[in-house]
């Protein structure tokens, strides 16, 4: 914008009334970006609301799916010897176990103490193995595998470090863990895994003065392999062993803790494993699905019975600059109110939950057939379909028939009158967020183009105010243009009337 100063032949506030004929010309301006304003705000709210439905949907997904409602749980009648759990295809009944052995690692740990580690020595000063520059090369083998060191150079964690990060070309690990503890003056090895399987062999290949790493140094027996041990049990009567103490059978995961104890005769004493339904957590579920569908419905039917205060459009920019913060606050929340009041998708979006939720499921063979009669009712008329839980009648059909209250959500049917619940109320909810995605589009989209109604009409908004905001620089440059030559004029009109006045002057004396 140019610097402009006027009315300097005039004596005329050109700027005010400049300013004030472009309050009247910016007007449709006003308008246009009120018009916008109240569509962003439009679709903010349709927005806030698909987040909550996104949110619902989450929680309906689970209802839907069988597994849910085939959730086991399991407990152990001895934690001490076996943790359990169970997952949904575990078969519910009775397993007796007792172990007789758990898994091990193998491991080899310095049979003496080692000579006292201070901070930054090497190997040859820790150890003395009388190294020279010509003899320093010290080297051992892991199961096979070679590692070689400097003995001026290197210390004990330069020897730690270098078989814990070993690789082979094709990445992996030597499967063996090394760790030096300085306080108790010794050297672990312990294989990463447990079982029969695992093992440390360890050789020494290359000394100094005839002292060795391995053996004299860290006092590491290599005399014999160390090899892990498989975990010994019995389950149901069957002998078996693992090489882990975690395991899962029949779909249930065992953790062994400890040696089963033994009776008279020596035997080992079984443990009491028992898998049944886990009817808290399918109780869980739907309870958490009634409070989350209650909180969307009261956000839909806020936004519909929202009070709208058409006397209080959106402030344009002139306006707030006479106004506190407070004040364009205050007014802003009326003018935000009710913009979704008795709004037809938002409509549709209840009225198609309701339905999901009081329709009766026809041709299911268990005991029941609506939510009604497994505890959950719908309030008043006044509480806009706010559902009500009884948990006592809930848990109560749960324990005497949770088969029947898994096809009661989860039937699946291609007739509409014979799919579960949940099918229904998921597809309901999917059909809704697509509606509220085609009105007004979606913040979690990926591509930068909105190709809503909404976002349609706000890019061409976008296009209309760019327009009207040229054209307003056009009209108040012509303004600034007209009262410019009406000061050049008067600039003339005055210096002729100067000059006739020195004429006459001049003429009379």
């Amino acid at each position: 914008m140019p610097l402009r100063i006027g009315g300097l032949a005039s004596g005329m506030d050109i700027d005010s009334i400049v300013k004030d004929l472009m309050k009247a010309e910016r007007i449709p301006l006003d308008r246009l970006k009120q018009e916008q304003q109240t569509l962003q705000w439009k679709q903010d709210e349709y927005r806030d609301i698909n987040k909550s439905l996104y949110a619902l949907r989450d929680e309906v997904f689970s209802l839907r799916l069988p597994s849910t409602f085939d959730a086991k749980t399991a407990t152990s009648g001895n934690s001490s010897v076996a943790e359990v759990s169970a997952n949904a295809a575990a078969v519910a009944g009775t397993y007796e176990i007792s172990v007789s052995n758990l898994a091990k690692a193998a491991y080899k740990t310095s049979t003496v103490e080692t000579a006292a580690y201070t901070t930054g020595a090497t190997l040859e000063q820790q150890f003395g193995f009388g190294a020279t520059a010509a003899d320093k090369t010290l080297a051992f083998t892991i199961n096979g595998t070679e590692f070689s060191f400097d003995a001026t150079q290197d210390s004990v964690y330069t020897v730690v470090k270098t078989i814990n990060e070993y690789k082979d070309a094709t990445g992996n690990g030597l499967g063996v863990t090394a760790s030096y503890d300085a306080d108790l003056k010794r050297f672990f090895l312990m294989s990463d895994n447990t079982g029969a399987g695992q093992q440390i062999d360890v050789k020494d290949t290359v000394a100094v003065n005839g002292n060795t790493l391995m053996g004299f140094a860290l006092h590491i027996d290599k005399s014999q392999i160390a090899v892990g041990e498989d975990a010994q049990f019995t389950l149901n009567g069957t002998a078996l062993s693992k090489s882990s103490n975690q395991f899962t059978i029949n779909a249930v995961t065992f953790n062994l803790k400890g040696i089963s104890n033994q009776d008279a005769g020596g035997n080992p004493v079984p443990s009491t494993v028992m898998v049944s339904a886990d009817t808290e957590a399918v109780f869980n579920s739907i309870k958490d699905f009634v409070e989350l569908y209650n909180e969307t419905m009261e956000d839909i039917n806020t936004e519909l019975q929202e009070k709208r205060y058409r006397d209080f459009p959106p402030l344009t920019e002139s306006q707030k600059e006479g106004m506190s913060d407070k004040e364009i606050e205050l007014w802003e929340e009326k003018a935000k109110s009710g913009l979704l009041q008795n709004d037809p998708i938002l409509n549709k979006v209840v009225s198609d939950l309701r339905k999901g939720i009081s329709d009766i499921v026809e041709n299911i063979g268990g005991s029941y057939t609506n939510m009604t009669e497994i505890g959950i009712t719908t309030g008043s008329w006044y509480e806009l379909g706010k559902l009500h839980l009884d948990e006592g009648k809930l848990q109560k059909a749960l324990n005497d028939d949770v088969q029947g209250v898994k096809d009661l959500f989860t039937n699946d049917s291609a007739v509409d009158n014979e799919q579960g619940i949940g099918i229904k109320l998921y597809d309901a909810i999917i059909n809704a967020t697509k509606r509220l995605i085609d009105k007004a589009g979606s913040q979690t989209g990926f591509t930068t183009v909105d190709n809503s109604y909404i976002g349609k009409k706000l890019s061409s908004l976008d296009d209309r105010i760019d327009k009207w905001e040229d054209r307003l620089l056009d009209v108040e440059d012509r303004y600034w243009k007209d009262f410019s030559r009406m000061e050049q004029a008067i600039q003339q009109m005055n210096a002729q009337s100067a000059w006739l006045a020195q004429q006459f002057n001049s003429g009379g004396a």
